[in-house]
This record gives C-alpha cells, sequence and structure tokens, in this order.
C-alpha cells in the first residue's frame, strides 16, 4: 500500500498532463495536491513519514508553487536536479563522516558489511549526481513533452535498472 501511495502523485502527474492537454500548470497543482494526499495517507497508515518523502514534499510544494507563481515552467523541471543534487550531498557528507547514512535508513531490510554500506552509500551517491546532471540536460535540450516522459518513465526504469546491477555487486557483502 505504502508504494502505491508514493506512486500516486507520480500517476496523478501524467495523467493530468495528457488529460489537460498537456497543461503542465495544471498538472503541477495536481501533483502538489496528490503528493499531500500521499504523505498525510501515509502518516495515517503509518504514523510516521520518512524523511525523504518529506524533503521532496517540501521542495516539491517551494518549486512547484515557485512555478505556479511566476508561470514559469524552470522552477519546476529543476526540482529533480534540486532533490537528486540534495541527496547525493547527503551521502557524500554521510561517507566523509564515517557514517553511511544508508546503512541507518535501510540496516533493518538489508544486511551489509561495513565495506558494502561503503559502497552503496558510494554508488548511490554515483546515481544522484547522474540523474541530477541528466534532468539538466533532458530539461534544457527537450521539450516538455520528453522532459515530462522521462520524469515519469525514464526515471523510473533507470532507478529498476541500477537497483537491479546493484545486487551481484553487492553479493559478496551480505551478512547473515
Amino acid at each position: 500500500m505504502k508504494q502505491i501511495l508514493e506512486f500516486f502523485p507520480l500517476i496523478v502527474f501524467f495523467a493530468v498532463y495528457y488529460k489537460s492537454d498537456k497543461d503542465l500548470y495544471i498538472s503541477i497543482a495536481a501533483v502538489i495536491v496528490a503528493t499531500l494526499i500521499s504523505l498525510v495517507a501515509i502518516y495515517i497508515k503509518e504514523r510516521k513519514v520518512s524523511t525523504m518523502m518529506l524533503v521532496s514534499t517540501v521542495i516539491l510544494v517551494i518549486f512547484g508553487g515557485l512555478s505556479l507563481f511566476f508561470k514559469n515552467e524552470i522552477f519546476f523541471k529543476m526540482k529533480p536536479t534540486i532533490i537528486n543534487a540534495l541527496f547525493a550531498a547527503i551521502l557524500i557528507i554521510s561517507t566523509y563522516l564515517k557514517k553511511p547514512i544508508l546503512k541507518i535508513l535501510l540496516n533493518s531490510s538489508i544486511k551489509l558489511s561495513d565495506q558494502g554500506w561503503s559502497s552503496l552509500n558510494k554508488m548511490w551517491t554515483g546515481y544522484f549526481i547522474f540523474l541530477a546532471i541528466l534532468n539538466e540536460i533532458v530539461w534544457r535540450t527537450q521539450t516538455t513533452d520528453v522532459w515530462v516522459n522521462f520524469k515519469v518513465f525514464g526515471i523510473m526504469g533507470i532507478t529498476l535498472a541500477f537497483t537491479i546491477i546493484q545486487i551481484p555487486i553487492l553479493k559478496k557483502h551480505f551478512t547473515e
């Protein structure tokens, strides 16, 4: 149920974009509302919300709101870049402090050696930097239609492939 609630805003964004004759501003308003609904629903169900989702929601509301207020889509298109750069920075800092944040966040679901956590932290740091750069390239060089499809399907596909690729790399670091 949680995964459905997390993907709900993305589905709403995509559906509204194509149902509204590709009106990005209506889609931005819809994704803001859907994200807030999703956030509240997750909180009601679990009595907590992940820091990552909370940060993403705040950035969405700020940059989506700026796009709506100024009627300028650039703020919204930069949001994935800002979120990915922020997550990369957090991972870099946690690596520098020798406290991989992914270990703190995922320790109950994945058991890895310290070297495995360090590797995972570095791989996700690189991944977030890659996504930030890729988003900048796509929104600056492509049409809004291409960017919307990239945001909805491209990032999801890249994330799935990246996650799968990590399994054999991390296999030697799994612990009982």
